[in-house]
């Protein structure tokens, strides 16, 4: 597995990878209704070419194929962290998630913060995130539960 920087030619297969992670691998944990309104077939690849170009986005690849991918600000918010589900439990999210953690760093943000899914919630909590809250945003219409969750990047956290 190599990770590397989003490149122009990257929108269709993080796209495609945030749709299976959602589709397959959170349907375990959400309603047909919510996995709908979040992997929406209605999400504009230019779009969504656009919000990744403008973060600071990380793409796994193995063997020439986008596995998963993530971002992570200066202030440490990691916004995504997605894997497609035939490469799960093999590390690759744990691996994105360190570059994030180095990457925070790197730009001084003393903590990393998301919004993790009720799937992703044991994942960010095993590598040392807490939940702070509770929330139930609405997507398209329908109401989601996930969790803002934070990890301090200080020399306990880091």
């Amino acid at each position: 597995m190599i990770l590397r920087d989003y490149g122009e030619a990257d929108g269709p297969a993080t796209l495609d990878v945030f749709r299976r992670a959602v589709r397959v691998t959170a349907a375990r944990d959400y309603s047909p209704e919510q996995v709908a309104a979040w992997a929406s077939d209605e999400i504009d690849p230019a779009g969504w070419d656009a919000r990744r170009r403008a973060s600071r986005t990380r793409v796994a690849e193995v063997d020439g194929r986008v596995v998963g991918f993530t971002d992570v600000d200066e202030r440490g918010y990691v916004d995504m962290l997605f894997v497609d589900p035939a490469f799960g439990r093999r590390g690759v999210a744990t691996a994105l998630l360190g570059w994030a953690v180095t990457t925070a760093q790197e730009l001084g943000a003393v903590e990393l913060s998301t919004h993790a899914s009720l799937t992703a919630r044991p994942f960010f909590e095993a590598h040392g995130f807490a939940v702070v809250v509770e929330q139930h945003p609405v997507l398209r219409g329908v109401a989601l539960t996930n969790f803002v969750m934070r990890r301090d990047l200080g020399p306990a956290g880091g």
